[in-house]
């Protein structure tokens, strides 16, 4: 099976003390995906996010900072590595997505979902707020 990476860069209209809060706080997330989520900022803790169509384990954390986790695909023997960095710029936050060891055919779905249902509703959360 091939396997990909992701690279891409976003910008979110919020500061990054408060993005981080709603990438690991699950009633936050709750609010923003519209969906059940189980997470919180423990290293080697376990996470769910969109009603489990996301799963895996997150590996570290540096508050306000980067979130690195490694997302489950199936039966998938390397994992798939996800950091996420926030970097400061004015009044909004540059969110860097690298994610390592995508399976090719669920690349595509995987940048969609990245623009649109997980990013984008960040951006969509906090543009109407």
């Amino acid at each position: 099976m091939a396997f990909r990476d992701f690279k891409r860069y976003f910008s979110i209209p919020v500061e990054p003390a408060i993005l981080y809060q709603a990438l690991t706080h699950a009633p936050t997330i709750r609010l923003w995906s519209g969906a059940n989520a189980v997470m919180e900022a423990v290293p080697d803790s376990e996470f769910s996010l969109f009603d489990e169509d996301i799963s895996g384990r997150n590996i570290s954390f540096v508050p306000e900072k980067e979130i690195v986790q490694e997302w489950h695909f199936g039966e998938q023997e390397n994992p798939s590595i996800v950091t996420i960095r926030l970097h400061a710029d004015k009044s909004k936050t540059s969110v860097e997505i690298r994610q390592t060891n995508i399976p090719e055919d669920a690349y595509e779905n995987i940048v969609e979902g990245w623009a649109h249902a997980y990013i984008g509703a960040l951006q969509d959360f906090y543009s109407e707020g």
